[in-house]
Order: C-alpha cells, then structure tokens, then sequence
C-alpha cells in the first residue's frame, strides 16, 4: 500500500516512537555497559529534542515511548498521524560495527523517500558512515511499527551504541542528532 499526502507543515501530525520502555523498564533495548548508557534513555532524549524542533516549525506532534508496539502503532493509527517516526540506536556483536541507517517500509515510495532525506541529514552532519536506507519487508524482516502504520513511516538507527565512538556521538552529540533528524522532515519534499 502506498500512502501519499500533500507535503505541508501547519497541521501536520507527526508521530515520533522513542525506541523501547520508558525507564528502561522491561526493556532498555542495546545497552553499553562499559560507557553505561541505555537505548530507551538515548531515543528519548532524542525525541524530545526532534519534537520541540518540529514543534518550533509548525508540526503537531505526538510523542510515544512504550513496550507495547501494538500501543504505539495504535496510537499513531488513531491520532491520525501524516508522518511515524521511531528513534533507535543499533547494536552489533561486532564493535566495529558503525554507522547510520534508516528503515522504511518496503512497499512505501514516500516512507523511502524521507528515510533517506533523513539519513542523508545525520551523515553529513555528524560524519557517520552512511549505511543507507534499509526495506523492511512484511514477512520477512518487516519491522512491526512500519508494516502497522497506515502513513509514511520510518526507523532511524541513529548510531551503534555497541561501538565506543559511536556512543560518544550518542552521548555528547544528541541535539546534533535531534537537528538532522529534523531537517530530513522539513526538507523532505514528495
């Protein structure tokens, strides 16, 4: 299904899904034990940083941490968002594993289009390596908040936790991350 909009900023409702529980409580999601820092605290602090961005242009935003993906696809459902936007950060057994990459769902134009103006924003302004926009694929490694949206949608893998440089930018760089974020959004045009 492909879903399309009139690009526009007053009234445009976006949703943006903080990756994992709030406090970390029953999931955290990656962590880095030896930097000792969380996913679920990272992605909020980015969100929350994303929303009043958005919120400064014009954008109505509605802004959701919880455990239950059911909960946070019904929410963006109901409200009846234009745009879904989840913030993680990946992990890798490797800890040379680095990098940002952006996920859309895979039968979406549209959700492709932004994911990559957003990735394109974080490489260039943090100088991550650009891992690129990623197909989540229903059925096979659909992600369960792209494929239970019914609006443009995508998952922003900021960064590895699990790599020390990586969690450094994580740590010390989260409005740099919040901003790029928030460019991808306004400068993405359909």
């Amino acid at each position: 299904m492909e879903y399309h909009l009139q690009w526009r900023i007053d009234g445009m409702k976006i949703c943006i899904n903080a990756g994992h529980a709030p406090d970390g409580n029953p999931d955290p999601g990656a962590c880095n034990e030896s930097l000792g820092v969380r996913e679920s605290d990272i992605s909020l602090s980015i969100s929350y940083l994303v929303k009043k961005y958005l919120q400064n242009v014009g954008y109505e935003i509605n802004l959701i941490q919880s455990d239950s993906l059911q909960e946070i696809c019904d929410t963006a459902n109901y409200w009846g968002a234009d745009l879904f936007i989840s913030i993680h950060c990946n992990s890798a057994d490797s800890k040379e594993a680095n990098g940002t990459e952006v996920w859309a769902y895979a039968m979406s134009e549209q959700s492709h289009k932004i994911a990559q103006a957003i990735d394109t924003q974080i490489v260039t302004a943090l100088n991550t390596t650009d891992r690129g926009v990623k197909k989540a694929i229903p059925g096979v490694n659909g992600l369960y908040v792209l494929t239970h949206t019914n609006m443009i949608a995508c998952l922003v893998e900021t960064a590895f936790i699990s790599n020390d440089k990586d969690a450094q930018l994580l740590i010390n760089k989260q409005d740099d991350f919040a901003r790029a974020i928030a460019r991808g959004v306004t400068d993405y045009e359909i």
